[in-house]
């Protein structure tokens, strides 16, 4: 008996310019967060960037929804991460109090763009159909609203100095987990799940109330925690390698006595 193929979805007409609308406003808000980072309203820009972050969860999702994926709209969003987390965040950073640290201050925005660079291309590369349950290295809108939380936190600058070379560690740190190996929790297939425990509702409940009490505090303690789950889960592993290798190490010595 013939197996029936499954049958392709059929994407709805129209249906691309929902997902391309949806980036197109990533790419909008990134602009505007330099333009607000000009006029030295660094709090606005921080917010800017943390709604072009919900844009860019949500374009792909909607194109998986309506069957309209395509190699254009990959391509665009794509460019379009670049600009808003890549671009923007280094521009910020620069203009924040980067600046008055003469050329270091500008060398170290340009290394944070030239790694968002290299991170967007290896995830182009890599990327294969389908979703992994993790990232390599750390994700460009992840590096770019943390380093947007920083600037939230402290928007007026109003301790120049070791501030300044505070961010400046922060900006090579988050470039250097863009382009490292660490693998870092990608949360897309698990919002996939249809069935959710009632503890989700209260961790959902709980966050709407820290980010009513404390925004800065919210986006600083989830950014941080999500940027160091990379470090944190490498050096996890690596030690229960170890671990696990000793008891086979020490029967092998027994063996040979």
């Amino acid at each position: 008996m013939p197996t029936k193929r499954p049958r392709r979805r059929r994407p709805i007409r129209g249906a691309f310019l929902l997902p391309s609308a949806f980036t197109t406003g990533n790419l909008f808000l990134g602009f505007l967060a330099i333009v607000q980072g000009l006029d030295s309203h660094f709090v606005n820009a921080a917010l800017l960037i943390f709604v072009a972050g919900v844009l860019d969860g949500l374009d792909g999702w909607l194109a998986r929804q309506t069957g309209s994926e395509s190699d254009f709209g990959k391509q665009y969003d794509s460019l379009a991460d670049f600009a808003t987390f890549g671009v923007a965040p280094a521009l910020l950073a620069y203009l924040w109090g980067l600046n008055e640290l003469g050329r270091i201050g500008w060398l170290v925005p340009f290394f944070f763009l030239v790694c968002s660079a290299a991170r967007l291309a290896r995830f182009n590369i890599q990327k294969k159909e389908g979703q992994s349950r993790f990232f390599v290295g750390l994700p460009m809108p992840a590096a770019g609203g943390m380093l947007a939380s920083v600037l939230f936190i402290a928007p007026d600058n109003s301790w120049k100095g070791w501030l300044n070379l505070l961010l400046l560690g922060v900006v090579i740190a988050l470039a250097l987990l863009m382009v490292s190996t660490f693998r870092y929790l990608n949360p897309q297939p698990f919002a996939r799940r249809r069935v959710w425990s009632y503890r989700i509702v209260l961790l959902t409940a709980g966050v709407v109330l820290l980010v009513a009490y404390h925004p800065p505090a919210f986006f600083v303690s989830v950014g941080s925690l999500y940027t160091c789950s990379g470090p944190v889960g490498w050096l996890r592993s690596r030690i229960a390698a170890r671990r696990s290798s000793e008891p086979s190490q020490r029967s092998a010595v027994w063996r040979d006595r």
